[in-house]
C-alpha cells in the first residue's frame, strides 16, 4: 500500500468531549484533514514542542527521544496504520544497527515522539477516505484556483481579518473552533498573534 504523508495544521480544544484536544493533520499532498482527538498531556507535549519550548524537566517524550539517542535508535517514521471504531492505531519505525523495528504506540504518544525525533508521519489511503474531512472553505478556494483567482482569495482573506477588530477576531475564533473549522481558526488565531 502506498504511504501519505502527513503535517500538523492545527491543535485546539475540542468542542465535542470534554477535556480533549483536536489533533489535525493534512495530508502533504493534498487537501484532506485528518482531525484525531487527543488528551491534554499529549496535547500539551505536541503544543511544547511545536512551540519550540524548553520545559524546565524533561516531559515524558522528551525522555523517549533522550533513551532513543543515546543508544543509537532512529526514529524513522510514523505510521498511523489502521482505525478501528474511531481508535487511530500506530506504530513508531525505528532501526538500530541496520535492523528495523516496529513499536506499537498510541498515535498521540507516537506524533509527540515523532515531532522530537524530526521524523516524517505517514497514513493510508483507506484511513484518510473514511475518517478525512475536506473543509468547504477548502473546496470553494480549489474551485476559484482553478479558475486563476488564488492571490486574490488570499488577499481578500488577510484583508478581512485585517479590518476586524480584536473583539471580532475573538468572536470568530469562538465559532470556528465550535464549528470544529481549524483552517479558519488558525488563520484567525495567527492575525490576533500578529497584533498582540
Amino acid at each position: 500500500m502506498e504511504k501519505l504523508e502527513l503535517k500538523i495544521v492545527g491543535l485546539s480544544y475540542s468542542q465535542t468531549q470534554s477535556g480533549a484536544y483536536a489533533l489535525v493533520l493534512s495530508e502533504r499532498n493534498g487537501t484532506r484533514r485528518l482531525p484525531i482527538i487527543i488528551g491534554g498531556f499529549e496535547a500539551q507535549s505536541i503544543a511544547i514542542e511545536l512551540e519550540k519550548m524548553k520545559p524546565s524537566r524533561p516531559l515524558t517524550h522528551d525522555l523517549f527521544k533522550a533513551f532513543s539517542d543515546a543508544f543509537h535508535i532512529e526514529v524513522k517514521e510514523v505510521i498511523i496504520y489502521n482505525l478501528v471504531e474511531g481508535v487511530f492505531y500506530s506504530k513508531l519505525i525505528c532501526e538500530q544497527n541496520g535492523d528495523e523495528i516496529e513499536i506499537d504506540a498510541r498515535t498521540s504518544d507516537a506524533i509527540a515522539i515523532g515531532l522530537r525525533c524530526g521524523s516524517p508521519v505517514y497514513t493510508y489511503e483507506h484511513i484518510l477516505s473514511s475518517a478525512g474531512i475536506q473543509l468547504e472553505d477548502e473546496l470553494i478556494g480549489e474551485q476559484e484556483q482553478a479558475e486563476g483567482g488564488e492571490e486574490e482569495v488570499e488577499k481578500s482573506k488577510g484583508t478581512e481579518l485585517g479590518s476586524l477588530t480584536s473583539e471580532e477576531l475573538e468572536t470568530m475564533l469562538k465559532e470556528a473552533l465550535e464549528t470544529e473549522d481549524y483552517e479558519r481558526a488558525s488563520q484567525i488565531r495567527d492575525e490576533i498573534k500578529k497584533r498582540n
